[in-house]
């Protein structure tokens, strides 16, 4: 069977099955050859992996590097910029691009800041900290911009609160960031961005580490062992990832509830629904979707031998949507187990601040879903501008509108 399926010529990225759906090429080939050959836009044969205990398996596996410093990794689509010649020099802190024992050195130092115990006690925090945006929210004249107003504002206000990032340079840090995101762009404006955002949080590190406040970079700063480049680069990695994805999913997510109004009144009707529909949003949206690994020997995955020196791609979408773990896997459904979601990853690169993520949505959707009953998309579904140039999905805007 595998013989007669055709090898993509780079990621196929057309969201052709509908918003919340991957490419109908990428379900193809998951149904049929779910570790398949993928030759890249500069010409690398590599491998594109979508099945999910293929996935799964990978990620646990560190002989697949998250380095980007030991070998070309290959982009899987058109970019702006030029291919590159030779490995990326590696950014100091950013540990999601390490392997041991880098890794783990400075995760560790991160891990008693995101405890299950110490988010428990953010959450009554992050709860008031959603109803002041709604009620700002609430103050407004319909119809609004989601995005803007709301999904936008919770996660980043969070985030810098938990950082110690001043909220008011948030207009600087969020256009870079979204820059950053941004696939198809040139070196430049990526480096402008890149500049920008890492000189930010070069001083801010610096500072935190002269005159310490109660916030996790002061807790980073006073470990002598940091160089202020490892603080800068640890806090790129946390206030970018802090905001981006979960103002997606609420963005996204509220989305997908009001295009499953049935769905949507179940979970109106029954609070107790509510942390089993955040899992099932993350495991039907997965909004970090694509990750990179460069295989650093020959290794065998799903019947298949990659070579070493491979550039392998993984859809996380793709591997949450497999029927051979998640039945009806293409049904948005509130009531369904979907324990082993991969949304967070999988191995040593589990998403450290998924607690404090689960966190944020359940008070972002009970809180928008109890103070906006007639809560309604302001324009066409097929309107809504998505996010298929980013690194993250989402939608760019979610116009919405209600009854006083």
């Amino acid at each position: 069977m595998t013989q007669t399926v055709p090898v993509p010529q780079g990621l196929p990225m057309e969201r052709d099955a509908g918003p919340f759906d991957p490419p109908r090429e990428i379900t193809r080939l998951r149904e049929a050859r779910p570790v398949s050959p993928m030759v890249f836009p500069d010409g690398h044969e590599g491998w594109l992996v979508t099945g999910y205990d293929e996935v799964r398996q990978m990620m646990a596996d560190t002989r697949f590097s998250s380095r980007q410093d030991i070998g070309i990794l290959h982009v899987p689509y058109e970019t702006g910029m030029p291919a590159p010649t030779e490995p990326s020099p590696p950014m100091p802190g950013m540990f999601v691009a390490m392997d041991p024992p880098d890794h783990g050195r400075l995760r560790k130092r991160l891990t008693g800041a995101f405890t299950v115990k110490r988010m428990k006690q953010l959450e009554e925090h992050i709860v008031e900290i959603t109803e002041r945006q709604l009620d700002a929210m609430a103050n407004l004249t319909p119809p609004i911009d989601l995005v803007k107003e709301f999904a936008l504002p919770v996660p980043s206000l969070v985030i810098c609160e938990l950082l110690g990032v001043p909220y008011e340079d948030r207009e600087s840090f969020q256009a870079n960031s979204a820059q950053l995101m941004v696939r198809d762009q040139t070196l430049e404006e990526k480096m402008a961005a890149f500049i920008g955002m890492n000189t930010f949080l070069t001083e801010l590190v610096t500072r935190k580490r002269e005159t310490p406040g109660d916030d996790i970079l002061s807790d980073l700063g006073r470990h002598e062992d940091l160089t202020i480049e490892e603080l800068a680069g640890a806090a790129f990695l946390l206030l970018l990832a802090g905001h981006e994805t979960t103002a997606n999913m609420l963005a996204l997510g509220t989305f997908a509830l009001l295009e499953h109004p049935e769905q949507l009144a179940e979970l109106r009707a029954d609070a107790e629904l509510l942390p089993g529909a955040v899992e099932e949003l993350l495991r039907y949206l997965s909004v970090a979707d694509i990750f990179f690994r460069y295989a650093t020997e020959d290794l065998e995955l799903g019947g298949e031998t990659i070579p070493a020196g491979s550039t392998v791609i993984i859809s996380l979408l793709a591997a949450n949507r497999d029927p051979r773990r998640f039945e009806n896997p293409d049904a948005l459904d509130l009531h369904r187990n979907a324990r082993g979601l991969l949304s967070f990853g999988h191995g040593i690169h589990q998403c450290l601040g998924q607690q404090l993520a689960r966190i944020e949505m359940r008070a972002g959707f009970e809180g928008l879903l109890r103070r906006f009953p007639t809560l309604a998309l302001a324009v066409p579904a097929e309107e809504v501008k998505l996010k298929t140039d980013m690194n993250i999905y989402g939608v760019h805007e979610l116009p919405v509108t209600w009854t006083a």
